[in-house]
Formats: C-alpha cells, sequence, structure tokens
C-alpha cells in the first residue's frame, strides 16, 4: 500500500463559563462522563468526514467521490468478512469495495476506481502515522472543578499477523460503534435491545427496517467475540495481565448465558421470517424476507463459534498458566575463566600471553576514574614528598588455624600396609583376589582400601604421574574373569605396575617447545 499522510482529528469543547468561582455547566460525574463519552463518540466519525475533506489534495477531480460512505462500507466489509482468528483480507476488500466505487462514478475509469479505494482503506488504518491510530482532544472538569484537556486515541481498522505470516485487517470497537449508530456502548444490553427490535419488527412486516436491525445484531455479535479474543491474546502473551480471577470468568459465564438466550431468540426468529417469506405475495418483500434468513444463520453461526470459543477459554487459560509458570529460564552463557583463559595462557611465552591477559582485564575490570588535570591538583602531586614504606610491607596477621578433625575411615598405617601390598614388581602382575586374601589377613578393614585402590587404577592418571616425575604407575586390567570373593563381587582385575619413561618424555617435550 502507498503511504497516506497521518490523520490527527481534534475535537475540543469550550465552555462560557470561568473555570473558577462559577458553578460547573454540568454538576455532578455522571454529567461529565456523559460529555466525555459523546465527545468519544464525535471523535470516532471524524476520520470519516475528514476523507471529503482531505479528497480535493490528491491529484486528479475526485470531488464526485463519497469518501465517507465508502469508508462506511469499508468498515462493514471487514467486519462481516473477519472471523475469531483472522482478518478480512485486504486485497479482498478492496475488490469488493470496487462496485460501490464504480457506482459513484461509473464513466471514470477502473485504475482510478481502485486507487479511491486503496486509499480510504489506508486513510482508516491510517498508515502514514507511527502507531496507525488516531488522536482526539476533548475537555472534562476534574474534581476541583477546572477544565482539564484530555486525549483520546482509537483506531478503526487495525493490521494483524495472520497464521500464514501474511497481513489481514481487524475494526475496532469504536469501528463498529460507528458503523451501527450505537457508540460507547454495553455489549449484552445493545445485543438484546437490537433482537428485540428485529423480532417486533418482523411480527409488524417491517422487512426493510427489520434487515438493519438483523445487521446491527449482527455486528455486535462480532463486537462480541472480539472482546474474547482479546482477552484470550492477553492470556498468551501474559497470564498476569487478564483479571482471571473475577473479570473473565463473570464475563463468560454471562456470555454463556447471552448465546443460550439468542439461540431461542434467533430460532424464533428464523421462523418468523421464513413464514413471511412464504406468505408474502409481493417480491420485494420476498427478497427481503430471503436476504434477512441468510442474516439470521449468520447470526447462529457466529454465535455457534462464540460459545465453542467460550468453552475453551478455560482450558486454555490453565493451561498458559502452566505453560508460563514452569516455563524454564533463558540459558546464558557464562564465562569459563579456566577453560577459555586461564588453560589457553598457560602454554604460552610470556609476551605472547601478556596481550590476552592485559585485553581481558583492561575490559573486566570495569571503568576506572583518571585523575584531575587541575594545575594545582598537578602541583600538589608533584611536590608532595614520597611516603616511606617497609622494605617488606606491612606485618601479616598471625592466622588462627584449627585443628581439622580427622574424619578418615582408614589411618596412615592402613595406608601405608595397602600401598605395601600393592608394590608390586614390574613383570610379577596379581589377581585382585589374591591381594583382597592376604589383606584380609592382616586387617579385617583393609581389603575395602586395596579394592578402591585397584578400582582407581583401572584408569591411571597417567600425564598426572609424568607431570610429577613419577617412576612407576599401578595399572588395573578387566580380562573377564569373574571375582570370586566373600565381601566383593564383580571382576577379578589383573593389578601391576608399570616403569614411566620420564626422560623420553622431557625429551619430548623439549622437542615440541
Amino acid at each position: 500500500m502507498s503511504v497516506a499522510p497521518p490523520n490527527v482529528c481534534v475535537v475540543t469543547v469550550t465552555t462560557p463559563y470561568p473555570t473558577t468561582g462559577a458553578p460547573r455547566p454540568a454538576p455532578g460525574p455522571a454529567a461529565d462522563e456523559g460529555l466525555a463519552r459523546r465527545l468519544k463518540a464525535l471523535a470516532c466519525t471524524a476520520p470519516l468526514h475528514d476523507l471529503d475533506v482531505r479528497k480535493a489534495n490528491l491529484a486528479g477531480e475526485y470531488s464526485v467521490y463519497a469518501m465517507a460512505e465508502v469508508a462506511l462500507s469499508a468498515i462493514d466489509m471487514v467486519t462481516l468478512n473477519m472471523d475469531f482468528d483472522t482478518g478480512a483480507d485486504p486485497e479482498q476488500i478492496v475488490t469488493r469495495l470496487l462496485p460501490r466505487v464504480a457506482a459513484q462514478s461509473p464513466r471514470r475509469p477502473v485504475e482510478e476506481h481502485e486507487r479511491v479505494a486503496r486509499w480510504v482503506l489506508e486513510n482508516l488504518i491510517n498508515v502514514g502515522s507511527v502507531d496507525r491510530g488516531f488522536r482526539a482532544v476533548y475537555g472534562t472538569f476534574g474534581p476541583d472543578g477546572a477544565y482539564v484537556r484530555r486525549d483520546y486515541d482509537f483506531k478503526l481498522i487495525e493490521e494483524v499477523p495472520g497464521p500464514g505470516g501474511g497481513v489481514y485487517l481487524r475494526t475496532t470497537d469504536e469501528a463498529v460503534n460507528v458503523l451501527v449508530g450505537a457508540l460507547d456502548t454495553d455489549v449484552t444490553s445493545a445485543q438484546i435491545a437490537a433482537e428485540v427490535k428485529l423480532e417486533v419488527l418482523i411480527s409488524r412486516g417491517r422487512l426493510a427496517d427489520a434487515q438493519l436491525a438483523a445487521e446491527q445484531a449482527r455486528y455486535r455479535t462480532v463486537q462480541y467475540a472480539e472482546t474474547l479474543r482479546r482477552a484470550l491474546e492477553a492470556t498468551r502473551r501474559n497470564v498476569r495481565a487478564v483479571d482471571w480471577l473475577r473479570a473473565v470468568p463473570d464475563m463468560i459465564a454471562e456470555a454463556l448465558d447471552h448465546v443460550a438466550d439468542r439461540y431461542r431468540h434467533e430460532n424464533a426468529i428464523l421462523t418468523n421470517i421464513r413464514k413471511a417469506r412464504d406468505e408474502a405475495e409481493d417480491p420485494e418483500h420476498k427478497r427481503r424476507a430471503a436476504e434477512l434468513v441468510d442474516i439470521v444463520k449468520d447470526c447462529i453461526r457466529r454465535h455457534t463459534q462464540l460459545q465453542s470459543r467460550l468453552l475453551e477459554a478455560g482450558p486454555l487459560f490453565r493451561a498458559e498458566q502452566d505453560r508460563q509458570a514452569f516455563a524454564s529460564a533463558p540459558a546464558r552463557a557464562g564465562l569459563d575463566l579456566y577453560g577459555q583463559l586461564v588453560s589457553p595462557v598457560l602454554p604460552l611465552p610470556v609476551e605472547q600471553a601478556s596481550r590476552v591477559t592485559d585485553a581481558f582485564f583492561a575490559r573486566g575490570a570495569g571503568f576506572r576514574t583518571p585523575p584531575a588535570v587541575r594545575i594545582c591538583d598537578l602541583v600538589d602531586v608533584l611536590l608532595t614528598p614520597p611516603t616511606e614504606r617497609e622494605h617488606l610491607g606491612a606485618a601479616m596477621p598471625e592466622p588462627d588455624l584449627v585443628a581439622t578433625p580427622a574424619d578418615s575411615r582408614f589411618t596412615e598405617e592402613q595406608l601405608e600396609s595397602a600401598l605395601e601390598l600393592l608394590d608390586l614388581p614390574d613383570d610379577a602382575p596379581r589377581r585382585l583376589s589374591g591381594l583382597l586374601a592376604d589383606a584380609r589377613r592382616r586387617d579385617p578393614e583393609l581389603p575395602y582400601l586395596v579394592a578402591l585402590l585397584a578400582v582407581h587404577a583401572a584408569s591411571p592418571p597417567v600425564g598426572t604421574a609424568y607431570r610429577q616425575g613419577e617412576p612407576r604407575l599401578l595399572f588395573s586390567v578387566d580380562d573377564g574373569e569373574e571375582l570370586t570373593d566373600p565381601e566383593f563381587g564383580g571382576a577379578d582385575l589383573i593389578v601391576g605396575t608399570a616403569r614411566l619413561d620420564t626422560a623420553g618424555m622431557a625429551a619430548a617435550r623439549s622437542e615440541i617447545a
């Protein structure tokens, strides 16, 4: 769509009464609320009137087109073509507006008709503005009687994302109010009033007026479904933003009662319309009765859809509450100082490592306040004699050491005895079962320590032994033999010692360096 200039509707009210020292023009808060409601109603119609004012700015002769009529038709089509989950297709709305525009000037080219339809639709969306909305300025009286100006932001048609990635159109409550001519009214009471009016008109045979009342009832049904849809959308975003303790459950209960009542009324109305259609002799009456049948059927379909959504609202709230309450916190990767800094830097020469550490600590230490550069501060720094410092620094306090209680299961003597048993010749490995039997003859607790050391030797720390300069290393290997012992089970490991070539490892390190 092309970008149209933004619309800003300004509706103000003036008062001939002074703001102080005189009684208020309409005493009481109810009167002020009614005044504000009427001003908001006037503001909602201002964008439609503004279309006929600004059509002179278009390049070409467009004075023949009644832009407000086209705008009302656009709001009507978007309202009736949007569903509970999706909106109306913009291109489809433009296509359906073309006959309405062409009827006003049939001799003009089709390209001009399409341009007018798109221009009206874009101005109802208010494409050129930042938030694509309208703003009205109105005045009310505060508690102290002072005149206060307030802003009223509203939209008529808004763009919403569709399930397939496209953009759809939905009418707002303000647009529906403008369309049906009942501004800022309660949804339930307006629906009941419209259907009672429809039933009375049909019973009296005034089918032309009955068709208008039926269309108004259908618009109110759409508006009621839109209220529920917005509550469910807000619940999906943040379950705490919607009052599910009182407001929404009360609304759902009232809506279910409302739908049940509407079913009874609409079925009765549908029966009367069919009877009027079958008994009418005037072709015009038959045509209007047939149109009324379609409208009431559409109302029943929309009420059925609304009822299904109302029944799904409770499970949706519980599912969203569980999802949002127990959702895992987003994982944030932390900095591994040892793995990412210390371990890679330690093998490097000082010249290379200093560049890495300087860059890290320059950014990780935070900001440092620079010294003042005033001349008086510089003179003080230069003339202040240096302080005497101790050669070895300040005396360190004596630490208060507490002896750690010995909580080891095995004593030093048992450890020495176990190591003595495991000090095997390089060419004479032994089975774990034999080592356990020898240990049991020395001490009943010693087999547990020997078994622990033997199992630990199944994965010997070769690199650590090389770095520490150990000449020999204890190892154990599982060859599939089952251990036969009264206290232990598992594999009967082969336990032995291996001599390490520390000189060869030192030579290899020097070659790598």
